[in-house]
């Protein structure tokens, strides 16, 4: 098939696209390249795809929708998989405007080029950030998710909301990818894992809001991206929901949202504690208090997800953040 992955060079995108590339598929990139993280990563991660015959590359900005259109016309997609956005929960308190712009207008956009080509699947890239202020533990996709806590969080949910309307308008079947914390190599700068491996190898104390008091569900990058490849071939369609689990599956539109994690939360001293044991060094802690926007617990009920694609992700943290210090050393060329 011909996918069209939009944030190819992000961190998920590369990983993904790697994944169908070496699965025989042709995949079309599209990024903006923007300067919210090191651009250098970014480049490093399109030189690797373009090693590929079957992949081809495109800086594009989706609020470029002339641009976005023209990409489209010369490799007509078959599966959209949408995963470019602004990204960052933190960031959302100091430059809103760019989460209006791109997981907004670009999502319009993108949707647009859904509709304009009769997808046969459109995957679209949310966040487990949209259960906001949910106390309901673990989190389920039949929960309600009214109350965000960032704007990240409410352009997420928002984007939820218009795939569904276009799913319901012109029958495009649609998978809203709920994400839990990805980590691994080739990872993001803004990251908790990137940061607190930078200043433990610099240091430098690592800033540890709520005094530690956290838990998160961890997502190791290879595990999601089996998950998100077999969601890939397993479309929703107009037809009564799962029996035997709580299916988010629309009443009214070829939609569901999916939890994509492990299903196993986290204590972040767990977390340092795994970091430590793979540096071979202490981190200093910076005990701080609850930063705005954060939640203590982020918890995936799997059931759907293993419902649907008799999977959820199952690498063991250890193993996971090793992973990614032994490719930031590499990457970085520290000891």
């Amino acid at each position: 098939m011909r996918i069209l992955i939009t944030g190819a060079a992000g961190f998920i995108g590369f990983h993904l696209a790697a994944r169908l590339l070496t699965d025989g598929h042709e995949v079309v990139g599209v990024d903006g390249m923007t300067d919210y993280y090191d651009v250098r990563l970014k480049t490093a991660r399109f030189s690797i795809l373009d090693e590929h015959d079957a992949f081809s590359g495109h800086t594009v900005m989706l609020e470029d929708m002339a641009a976005l259109a023209a990409v489209a016309e010369e490799d007509p997609p078959e599966v959209i998989i949408h995963l470019a956005a602004q990204a960052g929960v933190r960031y959302s308190l100091e430059n809103p405007r760019a989460y209006i712009d791109a997981n907004l207008v670009g999502t319009f956009n993108v949707m647009e080029v859904a509709k304009s080509h009769d997808v046969r699947h459109f995957l679209v890239a949310s966040t487990s950030s949209v259960y906001g202020a949910n106390a309901a533990i673990p989190f389920a996709e039949t929960d309600r998710a009214d109350h965000p806590m960032t704007l990240y969080a409410a352009t997420k949910k928002a984007t939820e909301e218009m795939t569904h309307a276009y799913s319901h308008l012109w029958d495009i079947p649609t998978t809203a990818l709920r994400f839990f914390t990805v980590y691994g190599p080739w990872g993001r700068p803004d990251m908790a894992l990137f940061k607190f491996v930078d200043a433990i190898l610099g240091d430098e104390p690592i800033d540890v809001y709520n005094h530690g008091e956290m838990k998160r569900d961890f997502t190791y990058v290879d595990d999601l991206v089996e998950a998100v490849s077999r969601l890939t071939a397993a479309p929703p369609k107009r037809e009564a929901p799962l029996v035997g689990v709580r299916d988010s599956l629309s009443p009214v539109a070829p939609w569901r949202a999916v939890n994509v994690g492990g299903g196993r939360p986290v204590d972040l001293t767990a977390f340092i504690s795994a970091i430590e044991s793979s540096l071979g060094r202490k981190a200093r802690l910076n005990l701080l208090p609850m930063q705005a926007g954060d939640v203590p617990t982020t918890f995936a009920d799997t059931s759907l997800l293993t419902a649907l694609i008799d999977y959820r992700p199952a690498t063991d943290l250890q193993t996971g953040v090793a992973a990614f210090c032994d490719w930031h050393k590499a990457h970085y060329q520290k000891d």
